[in-house]
């Protein structure tokens, strides 16, 4: 059985997920940690719960999902993955974060692409759906066991991402939130990365920017 936490990281308050299953065993979702005072908190966490870090896995490239990736990796030599349509905007995190007046000169480079379909995860799986708009290779993992979904940026409580960065369509999104994330059962907790949780059937009801 895998389970689910959070911490919230850098300036662009974003979610970073670890993932656990039984035999601390360990995955991390889109490391946000901008700085060593927060690389130093996740790694003491997972330290202290004595988990095993196995691979880093992306939803997306942006930077603000990206800043805490080498270190992780310098920590746990664990390899990184994002989909394959990701890596013009891997390129582009560089350049984005110098607009922002942001140290992060070299991102990291992936070991491995993430496909949609079957992601396993130690004894379990993780169903990978590629849910393009807000960026192209932009991928929502869900794990029907414990009724949730990893949106990214691509679904939030009352919003949706961002579309207006190269690569981002509304129309993409859309159509990648109805026809991937809204045939998902009611009860499936949307855990997104910013902002809080909130439910299939609540965004199905009433986000405004899917009416």
């Amino acid at each position: 059985m895998l389970n689910v936490i959070f911490f919230t990281f850098n300036a662009f308050e974003e979610n970073t997920y670890l993932i656990t299953n039984d035999k601390k065993q360990c995955w991390i979702v889109d490391p946000g940690m901008y700085d060593k005072r927060e690389s130093d908190q996740i790694i003491a966490y997972l330290t202290d719960k004595q988990l095993q870090p196995q691979a880093i896995i992306n939803t997306h490239a942006h930077l603000d999902h990206l800043f805490g990736v080498q270190a992780l990796i310098d920590k746990y030599n664990i390899p990184f993955g994002i989909h394959e349509l990701e890596i013009s905007v891997l390129q582009m995190a560089a350049a984005s974060a110098a607009m922002f007046g942001l140290n992060f000169r070299n991102p990291p480079k992936p070991t491995y692409f993430i496909k949609e379909g079957i992601l396993p995860l130690g004894d379990d799986n993780l169903e990978v759906f590629h849910t393009p708009g807000h960026s192209p290779g932009s991928i929502s993992f869900y794990y029907p066991k414990g009724n949730w979904v990893i949106s990214g940026d691509v679904l939030f409580s009352g919003g949706v991402g961002r579309t207006d960065l190269p690569g981002g369509n509304f129309n993409t999104l859309a159509s990648s939130i109805r026809n991937k994330l809204f045939t998902l059962p009611g009860n499936t907790k949307v855990l997104s990365g910013h902002g809080p949780a909130t439910l299939i059937s609540e965004e199905k009801e009433h986000n405004p920017f899917l009416q």
